[in-house]
């Protein structure tokens, strides 16, 4: 293939200033260096558009959006495609690295100019509509999966919530209600301390040594974890440290995040359940614990507790620290709840249960989705890979 440059190709601008007091409800997404973080009633760009994250934590992240959007400053956005496929050129910024573009000193900055003068295989335009198809087929599925874990995850909340919360279990209309320390409860039910419950178990402290970037055990910190909950597996780091056993989680273990880098406390007290691990289990970081039910308490009820129930926003208000948050364990085990009686806790267990192993398999399935995905991108573009010896996109299979 013949070699041309990204200014060939894009016409590039910075992005526009919008406030938090200038925005107004709507349904046009504001795109910032991080992707969609609001919406407004206005946009300033047509769609499908591409932005770049030109400042921060995010410099250099690519997002792409279908539909007009407000492209912010904190970006800069393609005014321009020159006739190419827009997705195949979300592809092509999304297999560069942007690193060494940065024109700041303290603070990242991406400069457009530096960005034009990037050197990239030329792509006839038949070609780039068959890899955009081939590798959308990829995101596609991956977007699919992803609904569906969140469907599942809503049926678990809700029935959660139904049981425990609005005390619309099967049977509650004959059921009695008594006073408790936290208010009328079910009859038979009781009010407990969580560390009558669940044991907690602090992670691995660890030197920047130990991480490695591709050998070593899987290790869990605080990025495995999403704001609301869950497990993120693009988070993993490796890690070839030393490791005790009350240091290891396996698949379905329950951990949580007991510190948080921030003051807006979005990660302390979250709690996910470990996924399948390749090496079968992996090590935790000081910044989580591992909480293990006791005898009595099922699994899938003790994490939906700690997941659906107002515990990780009531809790949250404990954790304390200057420049990072603390969680203290103790605050956790003494968090009262009110705990249902144990019919009804294993009757919601067998339901949830197989809920919780679909959502591994669909995880599971994501990552595999990513793997390929990734491995294919930069041969696609390089040309390393023949598009045409490539099955349909629609016989792809997760």
């Amino acid at each position: 293939m013949e070699t041309t440059t990204i200014g060939s190709l894009i016409s590039l601008q910075r992005g526009y200033d919008l406030t938090e007091s200038q925005r107004r409800p709507g349904k046009i997404p504001i795109v910032g260096s991080a992707g969609v973080h609001g919406y407004h009633d206005k946009a300033r760009a047509k769609g499908p558009g591409i932005t770049i994250g030109r400042s921060g934590a995010s410099f250099g992240r690519v997002t792409y959006v279908n539909e007009d959007y407000w492209p912010h400053n904190t970006t800069i956005f393609v005014t321009d495609f020159k006739g190419n496929e827009p997705l195949f050129v979300r592809y092509l910024l999304e297999s560069l690295d942007f690193s060494s573009l940065n024109s700041g000193s303290a603070q990242q900055s991406l400069n457009r100019n530096y960005v034009y003068m990037v050197p990239v295989k030329h792509v006839p335009l038949p070609i780039q509509l068959r890899i955009a198809s081939i590798l959308s087929a990829y995101d596609d599925l991956i977007e699919n999966s992803q609904r569906r874990i969140k469907i599942l995850e809503e049926m678990a909340r809700r029935l959660y919530r139904e049981w425990f919360v609005y005390f619309r279990f099967p049977g509650y209309e004959g059921c009695r209600f008594v006073e408790s320390p936290l208010g009328e409860i079910p009859e038979g039910w009781e009010v407990k301390r969580l560390g009558e419950l669940a044991s907690t178990f602090r992670g691995r402290s660890y030197r920047s040594v130990d991480l490695a970037s591709e050998d070593g055990l899987p290790f869990l910190n605080l990025k495995c974890l999403d704001r609301d909950g869950g497990f993120r597996r693009s988070g993993l780091k490796r890690y070839t440290g030393d490791f005790k056993d009350a240091h290891v989680a396996r698949k379905g273990d329950i951990v949580m995040a007991v510190t948080d880098m921030t003051q807006e406390r979005r990660i302390v007290a979250r709690a996910a359940i470990v996924p399948s691990l390749g090496q079968g289990f992996g090590i935790f970081s000081m910044d989580l614990v591992r909480i293990e039910p006791k005898q009595g308490i099922v699994k899938p009820f003790l994490y939906s507790f700690l997941r659906h129930s107002s515990f990780a926003d009531e809790v949250k208000n404990y954790a304390n620290g200057a420049n990072v948050l603390h969680l203290s364990p103790d605050r956790i085990a003494e968090y009262e709840l009110i705990l249902p009686s144990d019919s009804l806790r294993h009757r919601y267990a067998a339901f949830v249960a197989p809920i919780l192993e679909e959502i591994d398999v669909l995880e599971n399935s994501i990552e595999n989705l990513h793997s390929t995905r990734d491995l294919l991108l930069p041969r696609l573009l390089s040309g390393q890979i023949d598009v045409e010896a490539l099955p349909e996109p629609a016989l792809i299979e997760p």
